[in-house]
């Protein structure tokens, strides 16, 4: 954690003195208590991090902490600063409230139904509204105000927005501007520093061109993260980008399982899936490590004098209602997958990314998800389930969830730091 944040910071949502956690996509940094509401939401409404016991890119923590010390917050209790919100009896959570129902009614308000966020006049078309957002936003990340592009992305604007008329991306103008906070920001709500603009250059071209290397250097870790934070979750290990080395994919320390015909149908069967439901997969997968890991340092930070009760416990990858339900059925069932299961997954997906990104030809087909994880998962019986079944249906046993707390540290103890370029 950064030596700049100070003792008198309190959780954003509670108050409570000495937060020990932060959500990136939010700009605030938030207590034990109210974290354990937010690893429950899912990292569509909240990515959280550990701000001492897990590893940051500097610039990104010095993006959350601007936002922070920037006030942020205020974004997401715009209508709690009005007196008239108390006076209707509307107030934020407070340290001695119950983290159930109290703190995590208050936080699911504001964090998922955005209860408090200023709302712009309705207009008929909205489709209009996010446009003029977006503008606004390309026009905003060549300037150091962080927290001006976060109210612009908090009301919808696209970090990914193509201007019709200037040709290039966000992404583009705060890389040519030399804005690398605003790269991070852009970054935390999806932009593509792949993108190329109207005459076929990237984010990193101009970063480089403009003599921003640091920047530049940065934006190809953030093209790579997935890939990244999957083989650092494996072997402890990350590409070296600057020399050209993009993929570490480790081996099996024990081969002989890799070989069975099931593990060959599945890596057959996730060579044949489409670009796009791979990148679904890949995703569904990177998820799972960050519920994986993010619930390995809650119970090693946590007072263990003092019950950690159920409701502190997230079994498996919530809900994202922007999903099909098949696909959030099969990113609940990646829990299942023991240490041994999941790092086969894994590396399979970064072996076939690596593939993928080299253009080595295979047709692609429209196999549904569903059925990798079904193949894969030989310890279970996973039926593949219609799109009108409910998002949830209760998986993880105690066994699970036991193992999902060692789960890093039994991979790597399962797995060679080898290369396979």
């Amino acid at each position: 954690m950064s030596k700049r944040l100070r003792s008198s910071e309190m959780c954003a949502d509670c108050s409570g003195p000495d937060p020990s956690w932060a959500s990136v996509n939010r700009g605030t940094f938030i207590c034990d208590e109210c974290c354990s509401v937010h690893r429950s939401l899912g990292r569509h409404i909240s990515q959280v991090r550990h701000l001492k016991h897990t590893p940051w890119p500097p610039t990104l923590l010095q993006m959350v902490e601007t936002l922070y010390n920037n006030g942020a917050n205020s974004i997401w209790e715009h209508s709690l600063l009005d007196p008239a919100s108390i006076m209707s009896g509307r107030r934020k959570a407070n340290p001695q409230d119950k983290v159930h129902p109290n703190k995590a009614e208050f936080i699911r308000a504001k964090y998922q139904m955005l209860a408090f966020v200023h709302r712009l006049p309705c207009r008929d078309d909205d489709s209009v509204t996010a446009k003029d957002l977006s503008k606004q936003l390309h026009s905003s990340v060549r300037t150091g105000n962080l927290e001006t592009c976060l109210r612009l992305l908090s009301l919808g604007a696209q970090a990914n927005f193509f201007h019709p008329e200037k040709g290039n991306t966000p992404l583009h103008v705060a890389s040519k501007a030399g804005q690398i906070l605003q790269a991070e920001l852009l970054a935390v709500y999806g932009a593509d520093p792949g993108t190329q603009d109207s005459s076929g250059k990237t984010p990193v071209d101009y970063a480089r061109q403009g003599g921003h290397h640091e920047l530049a250097d940065r934006l190809v870790e953030i093209q790579y993260e997935l890939t990244d934070r999957l083989a650092f979750y494996l072997c402890g290990r990350k590409p070296d980008h600057k020399n050209g080395q993009h993929f570490i994919i480790p081996q099996m320390a024990d081969s002989s399982l890799d070989l069975s015909e099931l593990a060959k149908a599945a890596k057959k069967k996730l060579q044949s899936l489409s670009n796009h439901l791979f990148e679904e997969l890949a995703m569904d997968v990177y998820d799972e490590v960050d519920r994986r890991e993010t619930d390995a340092v809650w119970l090693a930070t946590q007072n263990h004098s003092t019950l950690v009760t159920e409701t502190t416990v997230v079994p498996f990858l919530p809900v994202n209602p922007e999903y099909s339900s098949t696909r959030n059925q099969g990113r609940q069932k990646l829990a299942r997958f023991n240490a041994h299961e999941f790092a086969t997954l894994v590396i399979d997906i970064l072996s076939d990314a690596k593939r993928r990104q080299q253009g080595s030809p295979l047709s692609g087909s429209k196999d549904n998800v569903e059925l990798i994880l079904k193949t894969i998962n030989n310890q279970h019986s996973i039926e593949s389930q219609d799109n009108d079944q409910p998002d949830y249906d209760s998986v993880a046993s105690d066994e699970d969830t036991d193992l999902e707390a060692t789960a890093s540290k039994a991979n790597r103890q399962k797995l060679l730091g080898k290369d396979a370029n």
